[in-house]
C-alpha cells in the first residue's frame, strides 16, 4: 500500500501504531487514540499535558509554526503550554544564517506565548532538501483540570474560531507567491502572507475553557476543518451536522484555493479552533471571545449516530462531509512551477 503525502491513515494508526505502545504505565491518564493529539501523566497533584508535531509541509517561518503548532495542541486541552524542545533536521550546504533565523523564530514564537524553550537536537541530515522541525511541548495544570476532544456529547454546539484554511493560506501566498503573483490581487496576496501571525489558538482556547461548557476542543491541522471535524467527531464517538453557509472562509483563502483548485475544507488549517460546547454555553463563548478581539461561528452541532457526517450545502442539499485522504496543500505543493 503506498500512502499519500501526510497524515498515516487511521485505520493504519489503529492496525499497527497504537498496537506497540511498550509497557502500559498507571500514570498515563490519556493515550494514543484517533483525533487526541496529547497525552496526559499524572503525577501527584498535577497533570503532565505532551504532545509532539513536525513542520514538513512549509519552507518559511518554520521556526515560528514549530511552536505555535505544538503550543495550539495544548491549549486544546484548556492548558497554557510551557516548555519546548524541537528538534532540527537540516539539509546539506546549510549555511549559519540559516540556523540563526530558524533559532530566532522560535525565540520570538515562544517569548510571545511565555514558552521557555528547554532543549532539543539539531543536525544536518542527508537526504533532505528542506529543513524540518519536530517539536515537543508540555504543560501543566491540576490533576484532571483539562478537556480533551473525547468528551464531545450529542446535542452540543459546534464552535470554529476565525476561518478555514488559514495555516495553508500563509504557507502557499509564502512559499508559491512567484506563481500567484499577477494570478490574485496584489493586495489579497499580501494579506494572506501575513496570515501566518493568525496562527496560534492558545488565547481562544484559554478563553473558552475558562468560560465553562466546554466538552472537547481540537485544531484542524492537517486535513483542514472538514478533517478536523471528523477527527473530534473519531475521538467523541458522535456524528455531526455541519451548514456550509456558517463555514467562514476568508477572501484570500478563497482566491488562493480557486488558483490551485483545491479544497478550502481540506487545507491544513491550523489558527482555528473547533470548539464543542454545551448548548447553553454556547453564545456566552462567543461573546467572551468577540469581546477579546476573536472572531468565532457556530458552524453546527453534534449527532447521537457516530456514521453520521453530515454537511448541509447552501442550498439545503444535505451530503456527506468529506474525509481527506490527504491535506490539499499537497496537491498545491505539487504544482511547483
Amino acid at each position: 500500500m503506498r500512502f499519500a503525502f501526510g497524515k498515516i491513515p487511521p485505520e493504519i494508526l489503529e492496525k499497527i501504531v497504537f498496537k506497540h505502545l511498550g509497557v502500559k504505565r498507571k500514570e498515563v491518564a490519556v493515550g494514543p487514540s484517533l483525533g487526541v493529539d496529547c497525552a496526559v501523566i499524572d503525577v501527584g497533584e498535577s497533570s503532565i499535558v505532551v504532545s509532539t508535531d513536525p513542520i514538513t509541509g512549509a519552507l518559511e517561518r518554520i521556526g515560528w509554526l514549530a511552536v505555535n503548532i505544538n503550543a495550539n495542541d495544548i491549549a486544546t486541552f484548556g492548558v497554557h503550554p510551557s516548555f519546548f524542545a524541537s528538534c532540527m533536521l537540516l539539509p546539506e550546504k546549510t549555511r549559519e544564517k540559516t540556523i540563526e533565523n530558524l533559532c530566532a523564530q522560535m525565540d520570538e514564537a515562544a517569548k510571545k506565548l511565555e514558552i521557555s524553550i528547554i532543549g532539543g537536537h539539531c543536525e544536518i541530515t542527508p537526504g533532505l532538501t528542506h529543513p524540518i522541525i519536530v517539536g515537543c511541548i508540555v504543560g501543566i495544570t491540576k490533576r484532571g483540570h483539562y478537556v480533551t476532544s473525547r468528551g464531545a456529547e450529542p446535542g452540543n454546539k459546534l464552535i470554529l474560531t476565525k476561518t478555514v484554511g488559514i495555516e495553508g493560506t500563509a504557507i502557499l501566498a509564502n512559499d508559491m507567491e512567484a506563481q500567484l503573483r499577477g494570478k490574485i490581487n496584489d493586495e489579497l496576496l499580501s494579506n494572506a502572507k501575513s496570515f501566518f501571525e493568525s496562527i496560534s489558538v492558545v488565547k481562544e482556547a484559554l478563553l473558552a475553557f475558562e468560560t465553562g461548557g466546554v466538552t472537547a476542543m481540537h485544531d484542524p491541522t492537517e486535513g483542514g476543518v472538514a478533517g478536523g471535524i471528523h477527527e473530534l467527531a473519531d475521538a467523541s464517538n458522535v456524528g455531526v451536522k455541519i451548514f456550509e453557509e456558517k463555514l467562514p472562509v476568508a477572501e484570500e483563502t478563497l482566491e488562493i484555493c480557486r488558483f490551485f483548485q483545491i479544497d478550502p475544507l481540506q487545507l491544513i488549517s491550523s489558527g482555528a479552533l473547533l470548539i464543542a460546547t454545551k448548548k447553553q454555553y454556547a453564545a456566552k463563548i462567543l461573546e467572551k471571545l468577540r469581546k477579546n478581539g476573536i472572531k468565532a461561528s457556530i458552524i453546527g452541532e453534534t449527532l447521537d449516530n457516530p456514521k453520521k457526517r453530515i454537511l448541509v450545502r447552501k442550498d439545503g442539499f444535505e451530503t456527506e462531509l468529506v474525509r481527506p485522504r490527504s491535506d490539499h496543500l499537497w496537491l498545491a505543493l505539487g504544482k511547483r512551477a
